[in-house]
């Protein structure tokens, strides 16, 4: 086959330094505005970005070119440094690990409705609780000495 084809989209989840709820609700929406214009700048698809003060969903494509821990790390400290700059928000920081939930294109729709309604979701539940979920319905074994 002369050609390359992928379908590959990836529900990214990861929270602030010590979860601490820093991120204002007042410039909260340019934050994922600017989240989904880092993706588009390392070549993904921005699908849906969305998240809580403490927290962030992205809904991306990714391509055969990327390697995620550097797509991650590039994520994070572009926009780390945008909310340094845009915000004076000194404190600001990323938790160092991430989840990474792959998606197959019959879900999409519904995780990107997920992603876009984080507040009405966590309204019934915890960041933690809700994360914990994620990682079991992936199949994900995971220590809870290392979660939080």
């Amino acid at each position: 086959m002369p050609s390359t084809h992928i379908s590959l989209h990836v529900n990214l989840v990861f929270s602030t330094k010590e979860r601490m709820p820093v991120i204002a609700r007042q410039w909260r929406d340019r934050l994922h505005a600017y989240l989904g214009g880092i993706v588009k700048g390392l070549e993904g698809v921005p699908l849906a970005v969305g998240g809580m003060e403490d927290h962030v969903h992205l809904l991306v494509g990714l391509k055969s070119l990327h390697r995620l821990d550097y797509f991650l790390r590039d994520l994070k400290a572009d926009s780390s440094e945008w909310v340094h700059s845009e915000t004076g928000e000194r404190i600001f920081g990323w938790q160092k690990g991430y989840g990474a939930f792959t998606v197959s294109p019959s879900n999409i729709e519904g995780v990107r409705r997920y992603v876009l309604n984080q507040e009405k979701h966590l309204q019934r539940k915890t960041f933690q609780e809700e994360y914990v979920e994620l990682l079991k319905a992936s199949g994900i074994e995971y220590d809870e000495r290392y979660l939080w």
